[in-house]
């Protein structure tokens, strides 16, 4: 990301922020900085990096209470991953994840065409006592590895 995007993201972000009260705290600012640069991190993933690459002093409670309410009002979206660790997610479009249960890192997987069937197809269910506000997919896997064959000449 650009320095000029950068500065576009932070400055949507200060509005969105006064839209919802909340000030543009130095701790916001460099959580929101870092999620940028991270895409999808815990709590600890971020307050590792802001303690690296900020001025700023986060502690991981403060950094996991600003994602929580984040992600409360709609600014990121959360998810509890398969080692039970709370992961945030800075965008907020359509999409699939894919754990890697591995490293513990998330990837978006974007599939626009099996994102229409999977609604389309959903549409049409009806579910019993609920109705589906969103639906929300995520794969888990492991890294493949290919073997290299070592050749003596």
């Amino acid at each position: 990301m650009t320095n000029q995007a950068q500065k576009s993201n932070i400055d949507q972000f200060k509005s969105v922020l006064k839209t919802h009260s909340l000030k543009a705290t130095p701790q916001r600012l460099a959580v929101h900085e870092a999620m940028l640069k991270l895409g999808h991190a815990s709590a600890d993933m971020v307050t590792e990096y802001i303690q690296k690459n900020s001025s700023t002093k986060v502690t991981v409670a403060s950094v996991y209470n600003i994602l929580t309410n984040l992600a409360v009002l709609g600014i990121y979206h959360h998810r509890l991953s398969a080692n039970n660790k709370m992961y945030f997610d800075v965008n907020t479009f359509k999409h699939f994840h894919i754990y890697d249960c591995e490293n513990h890192i998330y990837k978006d997987v974007i599939d626009n065409e099996l994102q229409e069937m999977i609604e389309k197809h959903l549409s049409k269910r009806r579910f019993r006592g609920y109705s589906i506000d969103h639906i929300d997919i995520q794969l888990i896997g492991k890294p493949t590895r290919k073997k290299r064959s070592s050749f003596s000449a």
